[in-house]
């Protein structure tokens, strides 16, 4: 399946194509269909193979730009932290979205004005 057949906003789909994503990986292909009719999902794959952007992607396309915190994804590390917030912040630029991460080992209070 291809990512231009989603019915996904124009913008997010730009991007994937500007990104030289074309075809879904598994992962992407089993749960992105599911999420986007609202049910929850579980997924287990390898490094690389597209699992962030599986549900980023999803989440973002149901975000409403300026109408305050929608989303917290959390994750068990610092890194994976960074790289959802990366994800987000990439693809959801164009759309107005604003992403911010908070974690362990730096100031709270600079990450709380963010939020």
């Amino acid at each position: 399946m291809k990512f231009q057949e989603l019915e996904f906003n124009k913008q997010i789909i730009d991007k994937t194509i500007e990104k030289g994503f074309d075809e879904l990986t598994i992962i992407q292909e089993k749960c992105i269909p599911k999420i986007m009719m609202g049910y929850d999902v579980v997924g287990q794959a390898e490094t690389g193979s597209g699992k962030t952007m599986a549900f980023c992607l999803p989440i973002l396309e149901k975000i409403k730009p300026r109408e305050g915190l929608q989303t917290v994804i959390l994750t068990p590390t610092r890194e994976l932290c960074i790289q959802v917030k990366n994800v987000f912040k990439d693809f959801g630029k164009k759309l107005g979205i604003r992403t911010t991460s908070v974690y362990g080992g730096v100031a709270i209070g600079p990450q709380i004005k963010r939020i």
